[in-house]
């Protein structure tokens, strides 16, 4: 019997609780098994705990680092917005300016584009957008406490939420980065036509200008017609005649003034006209100037309107001072009122 006892004793722990030098002490046995369970449940459990810490660690970092990112896209996205508000801004000025071009063509003359044309183009390639579908989410457990694993869950829960608050954000994003990328393949394709159609109109306006400075527009001479432009009476036959110019009359010695830019082509004496001074304006425009008293120009001399290049006289065939005015276009001698605008 005793040693039955001894081997029990062996196999358990006691622990003595000494309560005063006159008390029986209080005896606590623990088999061994059983604290060796103890032990190794409490192991666990702080294992447990440890792994549940790590993954709450982990979790948190994650959030924080979702956190700076959904700041980080909230200011790409205001940027975004900001770009995309700019480039509508451009598509207007740009609409804007194409109407201006437009106008121009038709005051230059230039072949204005068909109505297919000027519709405005759309296009763009198609983004399919994200499934929306809802992901379940857990929650608290009925009874309202927090067990690790309901911890767990909660974690989860908030990752999914901040998931589809990030699809949101993303759908959101695609739409806009298309937009903006639309945005600036319409703008690119429009401002190369309207750059095609200024490069036009640069050289129609150059043209024009170098059109109208070589084109007779004033007179040549102040003074007073005394024989227009057609059929007259022959002032030295008396007999109907055609003439092929304009006699100004004017003071001897009047400057006379190149109506237009152009070139000297010819300085001399005519039997009729007398002493004459011929300008070659370019685009199939001379001009010829006779009866001079005194031509003030050289052959080959590039003269500007306003530039004076003879004195009035009286030379050749002519009853007094004046200046005849010839102007030809292609060889054809036309009525040089029709070229004077002032």
């Amino acid at each position: 019997m005793g040693q039955v006892n001894s081997q029990e004793a062996s196999d358990a722990y006691t622990i003595v609780v000494f309560r005063g030098s006159t008390a029986k002490p209080i005896r606590f046995s623990f088999s061994r098994k059983l604290v060796s369970r103890l032990v190794i449940a409490g192991c666990i459990l702080l294992l447990a705990d440890f792994l549940v810490i790590s993954h709450y660690v982990i979790r948190t970092k994650e959030v924080w680092e979702l956190s700076s990112f959904r700041t980080e896209a909230m200011s790409a996205r205001e940027q975004t917005a900001a770009f995309s508000s700019a480039v509508d801004d451009l598509k207007k000025r740009l609409l804007s300016m194409k109407e201006v071009n437009l106008r121009l063509r038709v005051m230059l003359g230039i072949e204005v584009p068909k109505a297919g044309d000027m519709v405005n183009g759309r296009g763009g390639e198609e983004v399919p957008l994200p499934d929306g579908d809802q992901v379940p989410g857990g929650g608290p457990n009925k009874t309202g406490e927090r067990t690790s694993g309901n911890f767990m869950q909660e974690i989860e829960n908030n990752e999914e939420h901040s998931s589809l608050a990030g699809l949101d954000s993303s759908r959101d994003d695609l739409q806009a980065v298309a937009s903006v990328k639309n945005g600036l393949e319409w703008l690119s394709k429009e401002a190369t036509a309207q750059e095609q159609i200024l490069n036009e109109l640069e050289q129609a306006a150059e043209q024009r200008s170098t059109r109208w400075a070589a084109t007779p527009s004033i007179w040549p001479v102040k003074g007073w017609v005394t024989s227009g432009f057609g059929p007259r009476v022959s002032p030295f036959t008396e007999k109907p005649a055609w003439h092929d110019g304009l006699d100004i009359g004017a003071a001897p010695n009047a400057p006379v003034q190149a109506p237009a830019q152009g070139r000297v082509t010819a300085t001399g004496f005519d039997p009729k006209l007398g002493n004459i001074v011929r300008l070659d304006h370019g685009f199939g425009i001379e001009t010829l100037y006779g009866h001079l008293a005194k031509g003030l120009v050289k052959e080959g001399q590039r003269v500007n309107r306003g530039d004076v290049i003879a004195l009035v006289g009286s030379t050749g065939l002519s009853t007094g001072p004046h200046l005849h005015y010839m102007v030809k276009v292609k060889g054809q001698a036309l009525d040089p009122t029709k070229y004077i605008l002032e």
